[in-house]
């Protein structure tokens, strides 16, 4: 299972953060905080397309899993990350947009089990389990 640690907010640096400013992705806990961001206009970083599916630097995210023998191997990674059907099915906007919605949510579960009620999604983790079933 994922879990999200909390963080602190980026503006009071007081109290745990809840949100995430919409354009720079800056941590804050409320909107008095939201507000005293914005008096410094900030804008959102431009992702060049080859780096698209790169972790957000601002989000930091540890991660729990309670079942080591579930975590991929370097070699299935790059299968993965080489994979024909994989890459054209990641240059599907509806996809690409699931997926920064998930890596961005502070519910990460939540949003994973919304996106498989999409089409494009179904399709690409499909794609995904079909390269790692093919090692």
């Amino acid at each position: 299972m994922v879990g999200a640690a909390k963080k602190k907010c980026k503006v009071c640096e007081e109290a745990d953060s809840k949100y995430k400013c919409p354009a720079c992705l800056i941590p804050y806990c409320s909107l008095g905080c939201f507000k005293k961001h914005k008096e410094i206009p900030c804008v959102k970083e431009a992702v060049p397309a080859e780096k698209k599916f790169a972790p957000n630097p601002h989000v930091e995210r540890p991660c729990f899993v309670d079942e080591p023998s579930i975590v991929l191997q370097q070699s299935q990674l790059e299968s993965i990350a080489s994979s024909s059907e994989v890459i054209d099915a990641l240059k599907n906007e509806e996809l690409q947009k699931l997926i920064c919605k998930i890596e961005n949510s502070a519910d990460i579960e939540s949003e994973f089990d919304k996106a498989m009620e999409v089409d494009a999604f179904r399709l690409f983790t499909d794609k995904v389990g079909n390269t790692l079933f093919s090692l």
